[in-house]
C-alpha cells in the first residue's frame, strides 16, 4: 500500500500524471512555438511533471535507480522554470531560461515513457530485451534529436510583448 492505495492504483495514477505532464508539456511547446504564454496548459504541465517526480519516489525503493536519478535531476530542472515563470515572469534571460528548462523537463518525461515502452510493451521489448540494443538506442536519440530541434525552435520563437505599462516608463 503506499498513501492508502494499493500499489497497483497507485502506479495507475503516477503514470497518468505522466502521461498528462507529456501530454500538457507538448501543447506548452506548441504555445511556445506560437509565441503564446498558455498559462493554464503551463500550470497543468509543471505541477503534473513535478507530481511525477514526486510520486515516483514514493514506490518502495531498495536501491537507487535510474529512474530516482532521472526523478532529481528533473526536480532540480524544474525549479530554474518556476523561478524564471512566476518570480521573473519570463523577463530578459529568464525567457530563454524557462524554455530550456521546460524542455529539459519534458525530455525527461518522454525518456522515461520510452525506457518503459521497451520494458512493457511486448513487440518493443522483443526488440531490445535489455535496452542495449540498437532499436532503444535509435528511438532516445531520435527523441534526443527532436528535443534539441524543438527546444532551439521554441528558443528563437518565443518572445513575450512587455505590458504596455512598462514600454512606457522606459
Amino acid at each position: 500500500m503506499i498513501l492508502g492505495m494499493s500499489t497497483s492504483t497507485f502506479t495507475l495514477i503516477h503514470v497518468l500524471l505522466s502521461l498528462a505532464g507529456i501530454g500538457s508539456g507538448f501543447i506548452v511547446v506548441f504555445g511556445l512555438l506560437s509565441r503564446k504564454r498558455l498559462n493554464g496548459w503551463t500550470a497543468i504541465f509543471l505541477s503534473t511533471t513535478i507530481l511525477t517526480s514526486v510520486t515516483g519516489f514514493l514506490f518502495p525503493i531498495t536501491h537507487i535507480t535510474p529512474g530516482i536519478i532521472l526523478g532529481i535531476l528533473s526536480l532540480i530542472v524544474l525549479t530554474p522554470t518556476l523561478i524564471a515563470r512566476y518570480l521573473y515572469h519570463l523577463h530578459g534571460a529568464w525567457r530563454s531560461t524557462y524554455v530550456i528548462s521546460a524542455m529539459i523537463a519534458l525530455y525527461f518525461n518522454c525518456f522515461v515513457a520510452i525506457v518503459q515502452s521497451f520494458e512493457k510493451v511486448p513487440a518493443l521489448k522483443a526488440l531490445a530485451p535489455t535496452q542495449k540494443e540498437p532499436p532503444f538506442a535509435i528511438a532516445q536519440l531520435a527523441l534526443l534529436v527532436v528535443f534539441v530541434l524543438l527546444g532551439v525552435l521554441a528558443v528563437k520563437k518565443f518572445h513575450i510583448d512587455e505590458p504596455i505599462a512598462a514600454r512606457a516608463r522606459a
